[in-house]
């Protein structure tokens, strides 16, 4: 298991500096999808308070990357997912999106709540269809890609359904199709299958990798589920403990592509990443579990 040195990208894959290439073996970067640049973010309260969700965070998602951020509740992971999409400003650093810094909401992005907002008056079709609205696309191509995204997320035959008709995880690939209808080139997915029961969420899974793996979006994916984090991967960030809560550790993922999320789980390899990112997070975890009762962490009870 490969434990990046923070910041990401000083390190080579051992975990130690790599001689910086000469001028003349340089190869030509590309800027990261999305970079946060030593970000802070704090919320205003009433009574004048503050209080501070994030501190110092530096992160790099390159183009093609699938990165998980993990911590514990209340860490600021989904807050983390809002600077990038531009819903939020950041109170300190930077936010830059394929090298240019970003003003005002993400329009390179996608971006798939932990809860669906399917309108419940329309069909799948005419939800799918509504995206592309902003764009100016005629009806008849907009009904075309919309069945074509509804038969990619396996709901060919459910096109005139209404999301009251609908079960959990079709809901769920409603909402996936129209969040990619709109070819983003990067994807925010803030815990999108929790609501979901297991069997489903492995569905789920195998299926968004499967559409990830044709044109290998930059993505970023929160959830509290590190198993499905792990699965996921190329990456997986640990976030520390809220209040001004930072990231820790930052993982590699070696598990060989194509994966189905069931079976890479039984792998040996699975449990041995496991095992490492778990030390990192479940000391943090504790932590905020003994703020959360009031209580002071006694020292190595997270050993």
């Amino acid at each position: 298991m490969e434990l990046q040195q923070r910041p990401h990208g000083d390190a080579g894959a051992t975990g130690v500096p790599s001689q910086a290439p000469s001028p003349q073996q340089a190869p030509l970067l590309q800027p990261a999808a999305v970079a946060l640049g030593g970000l802070d973010i704090t919320f205003h309260l009433e009574g004048g308070n503050r209080y501070q969700a994030v501190t110092g965070i530096d992160l790099s998602v390159s183009a093609g990357e699938l990165v998980s951020v993990v911590g514990p509740t209340g860490c600021g992971k989904s807050t983390l997912l809002n600077a990038a999409a531009g819903l939020l400003t950041p109170s300190a650093g930077t936010v830059t999106i394929f090298g240019k810094p970003l003003s005002g909401l993400n329009r390179r992005a996608g971006y798939l709540f932990q809860q669906d907002a399917l309108m419940p008056w329309k069909t799948a079709l005419d939800n799918v269809k509504v995206a592309l609205e902003p764009m100016g696309v005629p009806d008849a191509e907009a009904d075309k890609r919309a069945r074509d995204w509804l038969a990619r997320v396996g709901l060919r035959a459910f096109v005139d359904r209404y999301p009251h008709m609908l079960s959990g995880g079709q809901r769920k690939r409603v909402a996936l199709a129209q969040m990619l209808i709109r070819d983003p080139e990067i994807l925010l997915m803030d815990e999108p299958f929790g609501p979901l029961d297991a069997q489903t969420r492995q569905i789920m899974g195998n299926l968004l990798l499967d559409l990830w793996s044709k044109d290998r979006k930059a993505l970023i994916f929160v959830t509290h589920d590190l198993e499905e984090a792990i699965a996921l991967s190329d990456r997986v960030v640990v976030m520390s403990a809220g209040p001004a809560a930072g990231i820790v550790a930052d993982y590699k993922v070696p598990l060989p592509r194509p994966r189905d999320i069931a079976e890479i789980r039984l792998e040996k390899a699975f449990h041995e990443i496991h095992r490492d990112i778990w030390a990192s997070l479940r000391v943090e975890v504790q932590k905020a579990y003994a703020m959360g009762e009031g209580k002071e962490l006694v020292e190595g009870a997270a050993s």
